[in-house]
């Protein structure tokens, strides 16, 4: 099955797509040159903070579905690179996105990936594909942290063995294509214990941190930090040594940041 087109908004470049099967999926083109895809219809890991899981899960997107998202747009935008981090689980639709990834790699684009890293099984074939970047999303590493940020249990022990198991043998510069995604929620894991965790995770295993800003959504009841608490945690870590990627304007923004895309949108 392929996609339509059904709108743009301009504003922000977010374009929303509908399969044949009438569901309705986002993607954002963002920094000038880079297309943010989805891979799923909702999400079926549920994250507590984002909007794009908040409905449900109702199927996976085929990989002519993933693909669309760039052909619909490849002649009317500069698009160079495509980030694998819209709305959906990659990881829990491995072979449609592998099969999409080999397609956009043989023309020459950049391809990252962004992934909480359940199921493990999938989680193993993106760690070992040719990707140019993944971003493991953890948000929190105590259990008590983790059970109240994803309706899935999967504790940080078991997809963080298999993450481990994969870079500990890659050296430092071929480490560099992996970094951790880590959303700064207030009063959930912005504590002193919470971000030691990370530092010295990220420290122990030469990783750097992509340090987040939070997009309130209605249906979640986090709040994000104080721009003085982001900078604190930012100081933190870098204490350590770590290279801290902080978010720019295109993930912040309401309508189409990170954790922002939804599925039927008026």
């Amino acid at each position: 099955m392929k996609l339509k087109k059904r709108y743009q908004s301009k504003l922000n470049n977010l374009f929303v797509y509908e399969t044949e099967d009438g569901y309705h999926v986002e993607s954002v083109f963002y920094r000038g040159d880079t297309l943010c895809i989805s891979t799923q219809v909702g999400c079926p890991i549920g994250c507590y903070f984002c909007a794009s899981g908040s409905r449900g899960f109702f199927r996976n997107l085929s990989a002519e579905e993933i693909k669309s998202q760039f052909l619909l747009l490849e002649k009317t935008l500069p698009i160079k690179g495509i980030a694998i981090a819209g709305i959906g689980e990659p990881a829990a639709n491995v072979e449609s996105v592998l099969d999409a990834l080999n397609f956009f790699k043989q023309r020459n684009l950049k391809v990252t990936i962004t992934t909480t890293g359940f199921p493990e099984s999938g989680f193993k074939k993106l760690l070992s594909c040719e990707h140019d970047g993944i971003t493991f999303s953890i948000h929190g590493f105590s259990e008590r942290v983790r059970k109240k940020l994803f309706k899935l249990n999967f504790p940080f022990k078991k997809t963080g063995s298999t993450f481990i198991d994969h870079i500990e043998p890659l050296s430092k510069t071929k480490r560099k294509k992996y970094q951790i995604g880590y959303l700064l929620l207030e009063e959930i894991n912005d504590s002193k214990e919470e971000l030691t965790q990370l530092a010295e995770f990220a420290q122990k295993y030469s990783l750097s941190v992509m340090l987040m800003m939070y997009n309130p959504v209605e249906t979640s009841p986090f709040k994000p930090v104080s721009p003085e608490k982001y900078e604190k945690c930012f100081k933190f870590l870098r204490k350590y040594g770590i290279r801290v990627t902080l978010s720019n304007r295109f993930r912040t923004d309401p309508l189409g940041g990170c954790g922002t895309l939804t599925i039927a949108r008026n």
